[in-house]
């Protein structure tokens, strides 16, 4: 009897490249679940600070011009 076939990797890559590889999709914020609670906290603390900092900012530049 004659020995089966063991592995073959034919036409697997044109296959695979007739939709094209495509990258994984990257998310512009990725998401912060199972981050440390207390490091979540002051971010949102320091968002906040930065977020007022920038607006009394833009309104000195107001006043200036």
């Amino acid at each position: 009897m004659a020995k089966s076939k063991n592995h073959t990797n034919h036409n697997q890559n044109s296959k695979a490249h007739r939709n094209g590889i495509k990258k994984p999709q990257s998310h512009r914020h990725p998401s912060l679940k199972g981050v440390d609670p207390k490091f979540l906290r002051n971010q949102r603390f320091a968002k906040r600070g930065t977020a007022l900092l920038m607006t009394r900012k833009k309104e000195e530049q107001k006043a200036a011009a």
